[in-house]
């Protein structure tokens, strides 16, 4: 059938021109980068920076205004906690208590379908039986996603034509606007699950009673809240009909004013109204709040956009921004006091795009820049240029071919996904490689005795099984990648899906595309000379209008056409011509390799880099042309010095297997996503506007800095069930400035110099150049300030000692300590949003300690913070121990005896209290699509103290209304400002981190020593009913271990199993199978490497290698092991080609002594070098751009790619260690047989 297939197409090539060109549209239509074609239809793959890892979690939201965290734990949070226990499917019940609001996180196993899993909830919360929640409180489901959908994040401002800050705006207006207009306009755009509002003011009609006058009047609260109530209502009262029409009847009795609250009737005395202005009075005021938003010191108002689960990042984005523009020109503007025109402007300061554009223009860089590698290793070993454009031409479709895969998957373009691409390059290539080589053999062994047709169908056939086997036994390799669970698995399927993807698109390409259009290209045609010269003659012209046009690419046209033109006026041979443009085309790549990739960085000048460009391939392919020059000679050597040569691998798998156990462990190394988040916390007992203050002091503290684009902080929560957050809480979004200037499409943009260097501007200023200039003071230049110019230089953004974000981190460290704010630990956006799902505290590393008190549980917190102060690799200033016992409560004792005697009830005391003191909002205003609050309270000059909430009166039924102080005594109390649970057991966290240069498992290893050291000499002792266990990313690292564990060697007995049934014989396999050893310790080898100080550490056209290379100590991580697995199914590639001609060599003609035993495997080992070096040289070739990497997502690829470099590097030694073990075989069977 498959033969079949190949000969369909090679006869039928219009049909292969036609799945060809569906290919390439049908990819571009699905591909993820944004591409825009004019004229095809864009329906791009889902797109985010990073796969959503997060637990399977739905929340439970429960309001209780104005309620104490103890409060809400004991009527709230606890029975609902062990009410949802029993929903199927359950993992694990997380929840928090804190003032005002109850927020449980139900974790659901991984196999639960999101949606399946609200409804459960749902069910059980309308099930629940009655008065087990208070009265009037309504626990809710959160939004349908996750904490990674926080994707958008802007503020509201004042702003002129110019796009200037005018201000003029006050906070309350700017929250209105934002509550009510900008929130539901976002909210309909497809793909929004919620928008939350934070900062500003939310208005309310604020009733101040006076408590005098409520006496002097005999008023009790109960009266005026029954006043205020009734004073705001509209009716319906059916319809009249009048004059044969229908009227519809309304009573009108909606506030609309202050002077509608102020004329409320409270009472009516002797034909005299008492109104509500009779007794207190009424005005506009802000709502409590337990959110601000700051923005480089002045207080702002904003929002984030939550995008709802499953929903597609990028799009969501986009649909908000057409919103955006539909909205601004609707937004309201006022006329300043100056005559400038103010008008609210959406200003977003955290958007998810950059770092996706970012992310996907890496690893677009880093495929092309494969790609070009690759074919420039096909034109100079495979020496054709027909065969070398054939496969690098068909080497995109398949890369196309992916992305409508992942469409149709529902496979996710994130940077581990397109990995998956990334890491296979080097194997696809090898397949078109094996098979052109073939057609070419064929073709010159022919000598025109076959039509074409035949010779290339001949020849695909001939090795149409082979490629089908070693393609799929790479595929089967990467099965155990499939099994992986939890955040491991989600962070990695979709790698493995890609990969297959790309694997079986290359065998897709190679047999039934390349073998028709080689059919094509191969075939000898008689042209005339005449069409000759006119067809040169147009390409010569084209390639004259595009360098005039500035492509420079033209000239090779004009190269090509000049060079044909030559050979056709026979002023040159034709194999002259051939080797010209072969030469013309390598210089070309190069140039382009040197142009796009500058490895030594773009400071550096097209030459150097063109120069290293060349040394490093050029270097590298004469390296493998001598080893295939002396291959012979060595392999001889080897035959004749068995031991010796044997005892060089054995000691490199012995050094693999000891540097393994030695290396540092982790989850996952981090992407840099371009911004980080400073969360600090105050102290618990801090109010508002203390911690305005310290938040404004961080952000302007932050924004200080050069490197900074902009910072904005939040304290406390956005109106959301994702933000939990308490008012002493920071969260400081800091974005910093790229080390280059951008274009708009996330590119480093050339800009245009003067003679001297300096950057000119628009405005015809010139500014100092960064790149030039020692200590130079960076000037706050933006890009639309600058010229682009293609030939100019581009901008640096960072100050000369800067050289890495880890600078800018250490910067804003330095500039935050401030008194009574603790430090924090290195986090990002995504990363730490990811860990708060996962752990339910803000710190990759932690301990968690659970218990039945929470003082008990702080203060072992507090001693085991001490402990981890002192124990290696831990950076001390970064350890916390939550201080959950710290907030001060003002606790008001009635007094039951008192109280009797006065026949009041206690819920008389306490309704009192609520609304006096706290405030009651009673009632909601209808202006229009607007919505205030109107609260009842005593002036806060009557609530400001203890001393005057002694002088609240309460109502008795039969007297004159009692002080206070004659019912219940005053204290104050330190409690919990918030109590957090898991499983209903109460539980504290101790937060720290690592100091850099130490593995993550290291150091938690580090730290339980030291504890159980300390716990064993009797300095701690862990009191009765409290128990602690580390938390965070070292959970993931112990699954997944244990996930590796199974699977590793689970890939392995699938390779070798695969071995066996191609050789049949399980020594030969064990020979073949020891490529895989060798390549793992080489792969050990080279991260043991990559974490010595001296390794390539000097310098080369001034740029030091190590810094080049990103060199610096590599943890074993998933994305490692990731490597490893990958690097098993191309390990035995060489072994496999090597020991299948031994094999078959052997049984042709079977040797009589142990010379002709040796000169048998010599004679294999010759014929198969040069195929088994093109194929590893491709693979080493073409990873040297992923190595070289320092874009957004480099951080995951290089650590996936370091294993498959180094592997493949030291397996070359396999091409002597399977010819000389198998010799050693033949030799033994034959001393045997002598016997």
């Amino acid at each position: 059938m498959l033969n079949k297939s190949i000969k369909f197409l090679i006869e039928n090539k219009l049909v292969a021109v036609l799945l060809l060109v569906l290919f390439i549209g049908w990819g571009t239509v699905n591909a993820p980068f944004n591409w825009e074609t004019g004229f095809l239809p864009s329906n791009p793959v889902a797109v985010d920076a990073i796969p959503d890892i997060g637990e399977n979690q739905q929340i439970v939201f429960t309001k209780w205004d104005g309620r104490s965290p103890q409060d809400i734990e004991d009527q709230i949070t606890y029975p609902l906690t062990t009410s949802l226990l029993g929903i199927p499917g359950v993992k694990t019940i997380r929840s928090s208590s804190m003032f005002g609001f109850s927020s449980i996180y139900i974790i659901f196993e991984e196999d639960i379908e999101f949606y399946w899993s609200r409804s459960r909830i749902l069910e059980k919360l309308n099930s629940l039986p009655s008065g087990l929640l208070p009265e009037g409180v309504n626990p809710a489901l959160g939004p349908d996603a996750t904490g990674l959908g926080q994707i958008f994040w802007y503020t509201l401002e004042g702003r002129d034509e110019n796009g200037n800050v005018t201000g003029g705006w006050d906070l309350q207006e700017l929250r209105s606007i934002q509550d009510y207009y900008v929130k539901y306009a976002l909210s309909s755009a497809s793909g929004v699950s919620e928008v939350a509002s934070i900062g500003g003011y939310v208005q309310e009609y604020q009733v101040d009673v006076n408590p005098e006058l409520m006496r002097q009047y005999n008023i009790g609260l109960h009266h005026i809240v029954k006043a205020v109530k009734e004073s705001n209502k509209d009716i319906g009262a059916q319809t009249l009909e009048i004059n044969q029409a229908e009227y519809l009847v309304r009573g009108l009795g909606y506030v609309k004013s202050i002077s509608d609250i102020e004329n409320a009737v409270v009472t009516s005395e002797d034909y005299t109204a008492i109104k509500i202005k009779d007794i207190g009075k009424v005005s506009l005021g802000p709502a409590t709040r337990r959110g601000l938003l700051d923005k480089e010191g002045a207080e702002v108002v904003g929002a984030v956009v939550v995008a709802r689960y499953g929903a597609n990042p990028m799009e969501v984005i986009n649909n908000v921004k057409e919103k955006i523009n539909e909205l601004s020109a609707g937004l309201p503007s006022k006329v300043l006091a100056d005559g400038r025109t103010s008008q609210v402007t959406i200003v977003p300061f955290y958007d998810r795009t950059e770092l996706i554009q970012e992310t996907l223009g890496t690893l677009n860089e880093a495929l092309t820049l494969e790609i070009l590698i690759t074919i420039l290793v096909i034109i100079i070993m495979v020496f054709n240029l027909r065969a070398s454009v054939l496969i690098s031409g068909l080497l995109p479709v398949a890369v196309l071919m992916v992305f409508i895969a992942m469409k149709l998957f529902g496979v996710d373009a994130n940077i581990v996904a397109l990995s998956g691409i990334a890491i296979a390059i080097g194997t696809m290539v090898d397949v078109g490689v094996i098979l052109s080589e073939n057609i070419i053999r064929h073709l010159d062994e022919n000598k025109d005795k076959l039509p074409i047709n035949n010779v290339v169908y001949n020849a695909t056939a001939e090795v149409s099984g082979a490629i089908v086997t070693a393609v799929m036994t790479t595929i089967i390799s990467f099965i155990p990648v499939f099994t992986m669970i939890g955040a491991e698995g989600k962070l990695f399927r979709p790698l493995a899906f890609t990969k297959t993807f790309a694997l079986t698109a290359s065998i897709i390409v190679a047999l039934f595309l390349i073998p028709p259009f080689a059919a094509f290209l191969f075939k000898k045609k008689n042209i005339k000379t005449n069409f000759k010269y006119v067809l040169n003659g147009v390409l010569i012209a084209l390639g004259i209008i595009a360098t005039v046009y500035g492509y420079w690419l033209g000239l090779i046209l004009v190269a090509f056409g000049v060079t044909t033109l030559l050979s056709v006026q026979k002023m040159i041979s034709e194999k002259q011509a051939n080797l010209i443009n072969i030469i013309i085309s390598v210089s070309a790549i190069v140039f382009l390799l040197a142009e796009y990739w500058r490895p030594l960085g773009v400071d550096k000048s097209i030459f150097w880099n063109l120069i290293f460009v060349s040394i490093i391939c050029f270097g590298l392919l004469g390296v493998f042309s001598l080893f295939i020059r002396y291959y012979t000679r060595i392999l001889k050597w080897c035959l004749n010095n068995k031991l010796i040569f044997l005892s060089i691998p054995t000691a490199i798998v012995i050094a693999g297997f000891f540097i393994m156990k030695n290396t540092g462990k982790e989850f996952m190394p981090s992407l840099n996503e371009g911004s980080f988040l400073l969360m600090p916390t105050s102290m618990p007992h801090s109010g508002v506007e203390e911690n305005k203050r310290v938040l404004q002091q961080l952000d302007m503290a932050v924004a200080s800095i050069p490197e900074i684009k902009t910072v904005v902080g939040k304290a406390g929560r956005t109106e959301s069930a994702l933000d939990p957050a308490p008012l002493s809480m920071y969260e400081n979004i800091i974005q910093y400035k790229p080390e280059y200037m951008l274009n708009k499409n996330g590119e480093r943009q050339r800009y245009k110099v003067n003679d001297d260097g300096l950057f000119e501007l628009k405005d015809g200023r010139f500014i100092a150049n960064p790149n030039n200039t020692e200590n130079v003071t960076l000037s706050a230049v933006e890009r639309l300030q600058l010229i682009e110019d293609n030939n100019g230089e581009f901008y640096r953004n960072w100050r000369p000692e800067i050289q890495s974000p880890d600078d800018i981190w250490n910067n804003i460290v330095k500039v935050t300590k401030l008194p009574g704010v603790t430090s924090a630990p290195k986090l990002q956006p995504i990363e730490t949003r990811l860990v708060m799902l996962q752990t339910g505290m803000r710190a990759p590393m932690g301990i968690k300690v659970k218990g039945q008190d929470l003082k008990q549980i702080e203060a072992f917190g507090v001693q085991l913070e001490g402990i981890l102060k002192q124990a290696e690799g831990i950076k001390k200033e970064a350890v916390f121990a939550d201080r959950i016992v710290g907030k001060p409560y003002l606790l008001i004792d009635i007094d039951r005896e008192k109280i009797a005697r006065y026949g009041i009830s206690i819920q008389d005391v306490q309704e009192v209290l609520k609304v006096a003191v706290g405030g009651m909002v009673l009632t909601q205003t209808v202006e229009g699509r607007e919505r205030y609050g109107v609260r009842v309270r005593y002036p806060r000059e009557l609530r400001a103290n203890p001393t005057d909430l002694q002088q609240i009166y309460v109502p008795v039924e039969k007297g004159s209304p009692v002080p206070l102080s004659e019912l219940a005594s005053i204290r104050y109390e330190q409690g919990p400002q918030v109590i957090k649970s898991e499983d209903t057991f109460l539980v504290g966290y101790v937060l720290f981190d690592k100091l850099d240069g130490f593995a993550e498992v290291s150091v938690v290893e580090n730290a339980q020593a030291l504890i159980q050291e300390k716990i064993d000499s009797g300095e701690l002792i862990v009191p009765k009913g409290i128990n602690y266990a580390f938390t965070g990313t070292y959970e993931n690292q112990l699954r997944a271990e244990k996930t590796l564990s199974v699977v590793v060697p689970l890939a392995l007995a699938i390779i070798f199993l695969i071995l066996y049934f191609q050789f049949r014989s399980v020594g030969t396999s064990l020979m073949v199978f020891t490529g895989i050893a060798v390549a793992f310790a080489g792969g050990f080898l080279m991260i043991w490497l990559y974490g010595q100080d001296w390794f390539l550490n000097f310098n080369f056209f001034g740029e030091n290698l190590r810094d080049l290379f990103q060199m610096h100590p590599i943890n074993l991580s998933v994305a490692v092991w990731v490597g490893f697995i990958a690097l098993f199914g191309i390990a035995t590639d060489d072994g496999v080609v090597m020991a299948t001609y031994l094999t078959q060599i052997f049984e042709r003609n079977t040797p009589k002594n142990k010379k002709q035993i040796r000169a048998a495997v010599v004679e294999a080992g010759e014929k198969r070098i040069r195929p088994c070096l093109m194929t590893t040289a491709t693979t080493i070739l073409a990873l040297l751009p992923v190595l070289t990497s320092t874009g957004r997502g480099s951080d995951i690829m290089i650590p996936m790619a370091i294993p498959s470099f180094g592997g493949m590097l030291i397996a070359l030694i396999t091409l002597f260690v399977v010819p000389v073990l198998y010799s050693w075989k033949a030799e033994a069977q034959l001393k045997r047989t002598s016997k």
